[in-house]
C-alpha cells in the first residue's frame, strides 16, 4: 500500500493535506521526499550556472500568512498579508493559514477536514547558497531567491533549498518542520537540544543605554551599586561596547576617507581591554573590575560584548591573524529594505576580516584571556556582516559557517556554562550553522529616545520568536525602568521566558516596577517557553490594521500568562523603508481573552478530567474571575497599554469545592512563584466531613494569591498558621509571605485547608 504524502506537487500545485496553497508551480520547480510524509523539499533546476537565481513556487492567493523578514540586515520583523504579492523581500520565515475550518472547531480530535491547516515554508542553505522568498504583484506569485555572495560559487541545480510541512496544530508545526530540517541540515541544534546559560534565571544590568561606548570600570561599580541598594540587586552583568583596545586606520588612510565624508571607523588592536579598564596600581586589567562585581556585589556571571569580526571594524591589518579588509556586498533584497547600506561607514572603508584558517585561533585566545579574567561569557554582536564579506572566500555560507563552527568550539572550551548571546545574527546562516549558542536577541534594539519604536519592539520580539524560539532561547534586550513605556516593555520581558536585564544609569531606577520583575535574592519568575502570539493572533496584524490587540502567552509549571498589548500606530514602511508612525485610533481597541489563549493549559490541569474551568487574574487591575475555557472575557486597552493574566485550571476538590493557586499576585508572572503543587482529600477525624487540604511549593516573597469557592477554614506557612483574606465576591484568597525562604528551604511550604 502506498501512503500518499500529505504535502506534495500533483498537477502543478502544491497541495496539503488535500488542500490547494499554490498553483501554477513551474516546471522547473521539483520536489523531494522528506522523512516524514507531512513534509517536503522544494527545489529547482536553471538553465545555466549563476551566483544568484530567482524562480517562481507558484501562485498563493485566499489565505492569511505570518512572514518574518528582514528589514534591515540584522533584524527581522513580522508581515501578514493574504496573497503572494504581499511577501516581503527577505522572508526567512513564512507560516500559511488556510481559510477553511475554524479555529473553535480546531480542538477537535479525529476532525481533520474541518481543522485549520497550517503550512510552514522554511527557506534553507543549500551548498553555497542562501535561499528567501519574496511576493511577486504580477500573479501574486511566491518567489523563492538564492544567493552564494561570491561570483566564484555557482550553481544551476537545486534539491532542498526549502521545506515545506504541514499541521493543524501551527506552534507543533514549526516544531516538527524545524526538527526535520535540523535532522536535513546537520548543522544546527534545536533549543531543547542546547544548554541554556544560567544567567537567565536571574535579574541582570547591561552597561549599553547607561553609557553607551563612554562605559568605565568606575561607571560599572556605580551602575551595580545603585541597583543593589533598591533591593532588585543584578546577578549578571553585560559589559557591552566600549571595554575593547580599538583604533582608527592611520592617518593618511582616515584623512583621504574623510575627505570624502565618510565618519571614523575603529577596528580591533588587541584582545587585551583599553586603558579605561586597567588599574594604575597594577596590570591585572578587566579582571578587576570583574572581582569587584563578584565579590563585592554578589554577580554570579560578568559578560562582555564582541563582533563576530572583533570589532565594528573588524580586526586592524597587522595586528595578527593575517586580517585584510574586505569590503561588505549586501544583496539585492536587504539592500532594497535598507537603502542605507550604499554610504554606510562598513561599505565605504570595510571590514578587517580575519583569514577563516586563523578564526578559531582568534576567538580561543580572546575568550581564554577573558576567562582568566573571571568573565563568564559574551555577547556576540553584528553576527550578519559575514554574509556580505565572502566574496572569494567561498561566499556567504562558507564564511559564516568557518566562523560559526570557530566560535562554537573556543565557547565550549573556554565557557563551561555555554555563555553565549548572539545578536544581529536575523540571517538563517547564523542561525543555521550555529550547534552551540543558545540565547539570540529577538529584535532589533530598545531605543529609549525613539518614540516610534517601542510597540514595534514589543509585536516584533513576539513574532520572531515563533521562529527563533525553535532554534534558541529568545532575548527581549534591555530596556529602562524609568521611561514613559517601562511598563509596557517591562511586563513583556516577564512573560518572555527569557533574560529580564535593564540598561538604566547608575541613579535612575524605578524600584516599585524591578520589584514586579525582580525577587530580593535577584532571581525571577522566568516563564518555561518562549513567549508568542496566541494562535488567534498570529496571522491578524496588531501593529497596522487598527482594531487587533496582541496577545502572547507563555507556560509556568502549573498555570499560564497571558499578556496583552495595543501596539498599533507603528510599524515599518515598505514605502519608506523605516519604522514610522502611522493614523490609528485613539481610542482604546477591545479584545478578548480566553482560557485557550494558552495554548498548553490542558497540560498543567492536575485532574485528567479536568472540566476546562480556569481562575483568571488581572495584574493591573486586581481583579479575578472564573471561566469555561472558551468563554471570551473582554479587555480594552488605548496605545502603549497592556495588561498580564495570569490563568490556572480550577481543580474540583469535591462539590462545591473549587480551588486555583495564582502565586505572587504583585508579580507580573505570579504563576511562576509556583514550584509545587498538591491536592488531598480527607475525611475529617470524627465528624464524617469532607476537608480539602491544598500544598503548594512557593519560590520568593510577597502577597500570595489564589482563588477558592469557599473561605478557606486554615492557612499555614510552613507549621504556622498565618491570617489571611477572602473576598466572598471573587473568591481572592490572599496571606502574606513577609520573607524570604530560608535558603536552604528555597521555597515557603503553603497549606490552604477548606
Amino acid at each position: 500500500m502506498t501512503i500518499k504524502p500529505t504535502v506534495r506537487i500533483a498537477d502543478r500545485k502544491l497541495v496539503v493535506k488535500e488542500r490547494t496553497i499554490l498553483t501554477n508551480v513551474p516546471e522547473n520547480v521539483v520536489a523531494a521526499a522528506a522523512e516524514s510524509t507531512e513534509g517536503v523539499f522544494l527545489g529547482a533546476v536553471f538553465d545555466q550556472d549563476s551566483n544568484s537565481h530567482v524562480v517562481s513556487l507558484g501562485t498563493l492567493r485566499d489565505v492569511r500568512f505570518l512572514a518574518c523578514f528582514r528589514f534591515k540586515l540584522w533584524w527581522m520583523a513580522q508581515k501578514m498579508g493574504e496573497k503572494g504579492g504581499d511577501i516581503p523581500l527577505e522572508t526567512q520565515f513564512l507560516l500559511v493559514e488556510t481559510k477553511d475550518g475554524s479555529h473553535l472547531e480546531s480542538d477537535v480530535s479525529g476532525d481533520d477536514e474541518n481543522k485549520i491547516v497550517y503550512t510552514a515554508f522554511l527557506p534553507l542553505i543549500e551548498g553555497p547558497f542562501k535561499a528567501c522568498l519574496q511576493g511577486s504583484t504580477e500573479r501574486d506569485e511566491l518567489q523563492l531567491c538564492l544567493d552564494s555572495g561570491d561570483a566564484d560559487a555557482v550553481a544551476s541545480a537545486f534539491t532542498h533549498t526549502v521545506y515545506v510541512a504541514s499541521g493543524t496544530d501551527p506552534f507543533k508545526t514549526v516544531f516538527e518542520a524545524m526538527r526535520a530540517v535540523k535532522s536535513h541540515l546537520g548543522t544546527f541544534k534545536l533549543r531543547s537540544e542546547k544548554k541554556l546559560p544560567g544567567f537567565v534565571d536571574y535579574f541582570g544590568w547591561c552597561t549599553w543605554d547607561a553609557f553607551y561606548q563612554e562605559v568605565t570600570q568606575e561607571g560599572v561599580e556605580a551602575g551595580l551599586e545603585s541597583l543593589k541598594s533598591g533591593g532588585t540587586p543584578p546577578k549578571f552583568v553585560i559589559i557591552d561596547d566600549g571595554w575593547q583596545s580599538v583604533a582608527a586606520d592611520d592617518e593618511q588612510q582616515q584623512q583621504e576617507k574623510q575627505e570624502m565624508g565618510a565618519p571614523r571607523l575603529l577596528r580591533l588592536t588587541g584582545i587585551k581591554e583599553n586603558s579605561k579598564f586597567q588599574n594604575e596600581e597594577n596590570s591585572i586589567g578587566i579582571k578587576n573590575i570583574v572581582s569587584i562585581a563578584k565579590e563585592m556585589h554578589g554577580l554570579k556571571y560578568v559578560y562582555v560584548w564582541h563582533a563576530i569580526t572583533g570589532y565594528w571594524g573588524g580586526v586592524k591589518p597587522g595586528e595578527g591573524y593575517e586580517s585584510a579588509v574586505q569590503y561588505p556586498k549586501v544583496c539585492k533584497g536587504v539592500m532594497e529594505n535598507e537603502p542605507g547600506w550604499k554610504s554606510d561607514v562598513l561599505a565605504l572603508q570595510g571590514v578587517g576580516v580575519v583569514n577563516p584558517k586563523n578564526v578559531y585561533k582568534f576567538y580561543n585566545e580572546l575568550h581564554s584571556y577573558l576567562t582568566q579574567s573571571g568573565v563568564d561569557g559574551v555577547k556576540v554582536d553584528a553576527q550578519c556582516i559575514l554574509e556580505t564579506l565572502g566574496g572569494g572566500l567561498g561566499g556567504r555560507v562558507e564564511l559564516t559557517k568557518q566562523y560559526h563552527q570557530a566560535l562554537d568550539a573556543s565557547v565550549a572550551r573556554n565557557f563551561s556554562d555555554n555563555g553565549c548571546i548572539a545578536c544581529m545574527s536575523h540571517n538563517l546562516e547564523s542561525l543555521y550553522c550555529s550547534k552551540q549558542t543558545g540565547i539570540v536577541r529577538a529584535s532589533d534594539d530598545f531605543f529609549p529616545r525613539d518614540p516610534v519604536s517601542h510597540t514595534i519592539h514589543i509585536a516584533a520580539v513576539a513574532y520572531n520568536s515563533v521562529f527563533l524560539g525553535e532554534v534558541m532561547l529568545p532575548d527581549w534586550d534591555m530596556f529602562h525602568s524609568v521611561h514613559p513605556a517601562a511598563q509596557y516593555h517591562g511586563s513583556a520581558r516577564a512573560i518572555s521566558g527569557g533574560p529580564v536585564y535593564v540598561s538604566d544609569a547608575p541613579g535612575k531606577h524605578n524600584f516599585d516596577l524591578l520589584k514586579k520583575l525582580v525577587l530580593p535574592d535577584g532571581t525571577i519568575l522566568r516563564a518555561l517557553l518562549p513567549g508568542r502570539p496566541t494562535k488567534d493572533c498570529l496571522f491578524s496584524d496588531p501593529a497596522r490594521d487598527g482594531v487587533s490587540l496582541l496577545k502572547i502567552w507563555n507556560m509556568n509549571k502549573y498555570n499560564g500568562v497571558l499578556g496583552v498589548y495595543n501596539c498599533q500606530g507603528a510599524a515599518w514602511s515598505s514605502v519608506e523603508r523605516k519604522n514610522i508612525f502611522h493614523r490609528t485610533n485613539s481610542e482604546a481597541i477591545t479584545g478578548y481573552v480566553r482560557g485557550r489563549d494558552i495554548h498548553l493549559i490542558r497540560d498543567v490541569a492536575l485532574d485528567s478530567n479536568w472540566d476546562g474551568n480556569v481562575a483568571v487574574y488581572a495584574h493591573t487591575t486586581g481583579a479575578l474571575a472564573t471561566l469555561p475555557y472558551n468563554v471570551a472575557m473582554p479587555v480594552s486597552l488605548k496605545v502603549l497599554e497592556h495588561e498580564i493574566f495570569t490563568i490556572t485550571p480550577v481543580k474540583i476538590l469535591a462539590p462545591g469545592f473549587c480551588f486555583a493557586p495564582l502565586g505572587l499576585i504583585d508579580m507580573f508572572n505570579s504563576g511562576g512563584a509556583i514550584q509545587g503543587l498538591n491536592y488531598d482529600l480527607k475525611a475529617e477525624n470524627g465528624s464524617g466531613e469532607a476537608v480539602a487540604l491544598v500544598y503548594v511549593e512557593v519560590k520568593g516573597c510577597g502577597r500570595f494569591g489564589a482563588y477558592s469557592s469557599t473561605k478557606p477554614k486554615r492557612c499555614t506557612v510552613g507549621s504556622s498558621g498565618v491570617e489571611f483574606k477572602y473576598d466572598s465576591d471573587s473568591g481572592l484568597v490572599i496571606l502574606n509571605l513577609v520573607e524570604m525562604p530560608l535558603e536552604d528551604q528555597k521555597v515557603h511550604n503553603v497549606g490552604i485547608e477548606l
